[in-house]
């Protein structure tokens, strides 16, 4: 608040950068918010399927480009590390993957950093950006639920033009308005599929991002995967806040809830130098890889509530009423080789 007195309203990617990751009072900057007692679970806190699958995707892809003997395995918001854990234990069946791989994150909070090492051990490398991965070494790299969190920018249609939405005061309290109209190179495009007061986001961290890692993919061999809830192109207001696994107001008591947006995938297809798959409901993902498969196997040693819990999981990651087709995979894979297993061009 002291911020917009002094200086004005903020636009909403600066005003999610400030909740999200203040040094001092950021939601990701002071707390663990994964599992029953934080603000939300993600999918490899519910199972260690999804982990597993995921790592023989990319054990294939890794195969299938000739297997080197030295590659970067990487993730992006690795949460409390669980995904990179699961993936590890599951390719260890692949001789030589494990071997070859040399792990590195990119986590931006403390606290995270301390729950990823206490679970992943000393031989890992943080980063907090993919800029500073290795260069000239085949990419292997895993997004579940990151895209989601980086700071996005709203603009709302205004005739042939558009104008950004805001974050003021009124009354002492944090309030969106709309600024100036003005022309954005970036929507003109948009003005063939768009209405008066529609709103369209974008996000403009994202696609150095994805650049850098299809680049590097594109030229070094690897592959990406990235999993996250949105949907091929941005259209309306996404903008949610999570608080002890329940929506809350967004501009309400900032930096004590989960700030996230639907990941436009279409701008990340466009944003990568590299090939990308055909985007992919996550529970057709999953079941294209076997996860159906595994699940059974995993359940013939469970019985009573853990056998519950079990097809609970595996119902939650996979049916299309839950996560099966809120949340969406997109693959990154060389300009001249094929998608991971579970994808397709």
């Amino acid at each position: 608040m002291a911020r917009i007195t002094s200086q004005g309203p903020l636009t909403i990617a600066d005003y999610m950068a400030e909740c999200l990751l203040h040094p001092e009072f950021g939601y990701y900057t002071t707390r663990d918010p994964l599992g029953a007692e934080g603000d939300f679970t993600t999918a490899p806190e519910i199972s260690q399927m999804f982990g597993e699958m995921l790592g023989l995707s990319l054990a294939q892809c890794w195969m299938d480009q000739g297997a080197p003997t030295q590659f970067v395995l990487a993730e992006a918001g690795p949460g409390r590390g669980t995904l990179m854990a699961d993936v590890l234990r599951v390719v260890r069946a692949v001789p030589g993957f494990a071997e070859a791989a040399e792990v590195h994150l990119i986590e931006a909070s403390p606290t995270l950093r301390k729950k990823q090492q206490e679970k992943l051990g000393a031989d890992v490398t943080w980063h907090d950006s993919v800029a500073t991965l290795p260069r000239d070494l085949p990419l292997f790299f895993l997004a579940n639920e990151f895209f989601d969190a980086l700071p996005i920018r709203q603009f709302q249609r205004d005739g042939d033009g558009w104008r950004e939405r805001l974050v003021g005061l009124k009354a002492s309290a944090l309030t969106p308005g709309l600024g100036d109209r003005v022309d954005v190179p970036s929507l003109r495009a948009r003005l063939e599929d768009t209405q008066d007061g529609d709103i369209v986001e974008i996000c403009p961290s994202a696609e150095p991002i994805i650049t850098e890692v299809g680049q590097r993919i594109d030229a070094n061999g690897g592959a990406a995967l990235i999993i996250d809830y949105g949907d091929w192109r941005s259209q309306g207001d996404t903008l949610q806040a999570l608080k002890a696994h329940q929506f809350v107001d967004p501009f309400t008591a900032p930096g004590s809830a989960d700030l996230t947006a639907h990941v436009d995938f279409e701008a990340l297809a466009q944003a990568t130098p590299s090939g990308h798959s055909r985007l992919t409901p996550q529970g057709v993902f999953l079941e294209r890889l076997g996860i159906t498969h595994r699940a059974q196997g995993l359940a013939q040693t469970l019985s009573g509530d853990r056998l519950n819990a079990h097809i609970a999981a595996h119902r939650r990651l996979t049916h299309p009423e839950e996560m099966g087709n809120l949340f969406k995979v997109l693959a990154l894979f060389p300009t001249d080789g094929a998608p991971p297993p579970g994808c397709e061009t």
